[in-house]
């Protein structure tokens, strides 16, 4: 179901240059142009004002506002609509008061209040679509003024089961890098389907009310007909289903007649490692694809700020995921929003994922890491609802309330000074005498006064709806005592990402990396690691060398394929 009147892969590298805008703060009354130069800025809005030229349908937005409320939000509302009909006048606006009888028509009680199209879908948007949500709101403009949504067969398939009616509900920051690939795929539902599929996307940070009251204190979250089918992003399919049966599904198996792609090389995960590793593939010669099932960057997504990658002193997570993703486009082709569910190898080895069949030479697992967990009682029950492993998505929703950070290293630190930069009153929690993390990272954490338990562990976290406090275990002395808190954040390391290679039988270490040689082959031929998924430091400078390193070595071996010596 591709869409018609523009190229989806040209949109995709238009999505990566749009302009991020800032989410506004309590003293903010405008919105600020975050990470890009003027030159890169004007690029941007001439690449877009093209497309938004060519858009062959009316789209009607309705604002609905308050004095009383949300001033910060309800301007940059404004503003980013302003910045849009600039680029075409087939975007028509009409603001009204939340005391107008339209209001009343529409039932819409919360200011800023976004519908689209009213009369055709029912489509609103509870805040302002700033930050990482100014690419969904762009997106959306442009699925309804084109009136074709790029939507896969086999979730098309999954939307078509769905005969009854589907209420969404997606809570969403502006600063979740995650977002808004859960907020397209609701869109797609919502358009696709719109006499049955209404959709409220809900801002945390301007609704925080309302995001206590449904305790999505995580994002994203994902809500249909008042029941949780998910916490986080998931793929086209998984959401559909999801939604289709009313609970979260974990695992979507294509059909037989998925379609089949060739190439050399198919690259499992849009980190560091796997970005690289598909530009110097293509530059080789080699025909590469990059599978990514979450969002492109891998942890730097979520990393507030990026300190001596060279040639970028410092810089933030997205904008250097922003530029990595933009260089890679240039080479290779990106599948986002796609999970590999089997790898088939042999003389010819084919990649299944959730969406179609890749007949590849070769592939390189770049799979990286994810968080580790303390495993302690009321951390997985209430995962979303207080116990939160990303500051950068979940923080604003803390803003002036207790939280406690649990961990000595740079993620740890870096995150407790974010925090604690966002008006986040937060205590760092270590089970060491001394810090892990870089010396100028602790002196900032000592500038900024953020107070330190060493020897000291999180024994439980307790809450019924939410987290209310977590009781401390002192190491040294062996007392417990009980903290009132509002949140934890864990940042106490990664796991190396190796299921996937664990299910085609590729050989892991005692320590549960992929164990590879200097050529990063593995156990199997044809199948190659690179990243934090091998182990050693946990740098992005690293994981990228070792993308570049990966892609030669393909090259190399598929010219003079050693197995066959």
């Amino acid at each position: 179901m591709d869409g018609r009147g523009w190229d989806p892969h040209e949109n995709a590298k238009i999505r990566g240059e749009i302009t991020e805008m800032d989410s506004p703060g309590v003293q903010d009354e405008y919105v600020e142009l975050d990470g890009y130069d003027e030159k890169t800025q004007k690029e941007a809005e001439k690449r877009l004002q093209e497309v938004f030229e060519k858009i062959p349908r009316d789209i009607s937005l309705i604002l609905f506002t308050s004095r009383e409320k949300n001033a910060p939000f309800n301007s940059a509302a404004r503003e980013v609509i302003r910045l849009v009909r600039q680029m075409t006048s087939k975007i028509s606006l009409l603001e009204f008061g939340l005391d107008h009888e339209t209001a009343r028509k529409w039932d819409v009680r919360v200011s800023p209040t976004l519908l689209f199209n009213p009369e055709k879908y029912r489509i609103r948007w509870l805040g302002a679509p700033v930050g990482e949500e100014t690419k969904t709101f762009v997106e959306a403009l442009m699925m309804m003024g084109y009136g074709q949504v790029n939507m896969g067969e086999q979730a098309g398939k999954i939307l078509e089961e769905i005969d009854s009616p589907r209420h969404i509900k997606v809570f969403v920051s502006p600063s979740c890098p995650y977002c808004p690939q859960q907020v397209v795929n609701a869109l797609k539902a919502a358009i696709m389907k719109p006499e049955i599929v209404s959709l409220e996307i809900v801002d945390i940070q301007a609704n925080p009310k309302l995001a206590e009251e449904y305790s999505a204190q995580s994002v994203p979250q994902t809500f249909a007909n008042e029941v949780l089918v998910a916490q986080g992003a998931q793929t086209e399919e998984l959401f559909m289903s999801s939604v289709l049966r009313l609970e979260q599904q974990y695992i979507f198996i294509p059909d037989d007649d998925a379609p089949l792609i060739e190439t050399d090389l198919v690259i499992v995960g849009g980190g560091p490692a796997g970005l690289t590793a598909g530009i110097y593939a293509q530059r080789s010669g080699l025909k590469s694809a990059i599978v990514e099932k979450d969002a492109l960057g891998g942890q730097i997504a979520t990393t507030p700020i990026v300190e001596n990658y060279p040639g970028i002193a410092q810089a933030g997570g997205k904008v250097l995921v922003e530029l990595m993703v933009s260089h890679a486009l240039e080479y290779a082709r990106i599948f986002q929003g796609e999970e590999v569910v089997d790898i088939a190898t042999g003389d010819s080895i084919v990649v299944t994922t959730s969406r179609r069949r890749f007949q590849t030479r070769a592939v390189l697992l770049a799979t990286g890491a994810k968080h580790r967990h303390l495993d302690v009682p009321g951390e997985r029950r209430l995962s979303g609802r207080g116990v939160s492993y990303c500051s950068t998505c979940d923080g604003p929703l803390f803003t002036g309330r207790k939280v406690v950070m649990v961990g000595g290293g740079d993620s740890a630190i870096t995150e407790a000074l974010h925090l604690k930069n966002i008006g986040v009153d937060v205590t760092l929690v270590h089970r060491r005498e001394v810090l892990r993390a870089q010396e100028h990272l602790v002196e900032k954490l000592q500038q900024e006064h953020i107070p330190v338990l060493f020897y000291t562990v999180i024994e439980e976290i307790a809450g019924k709806e939410g987290v209310t406090s977590v009781t401390l275990l002192n190491l040294k002395t062996g007392k417990k005592r009980h903290e009132k808190a509002d949140g934890v954040f864990i940042a106490v390391g990664y796991e190396p990402s190796v299921e996937l290679a664990r299910k085609i039988g590729v050989e892991i270490t005692p320590e549960g990396y992929i164990k590879h040689d200097a050529g990063h082959r593995t156990n199997i031929p044809g199948i190659y690691s690179a990243g934090d998924v091998e182990g050693g430091y946990k740098q992005i400078v690293t994981a990228a060398g070792q993308g570049a390193e990966a892609a030669l070595a393909i090259f190399e071996d598929l010219i003079h394929p050693y197995w066959k010596q």
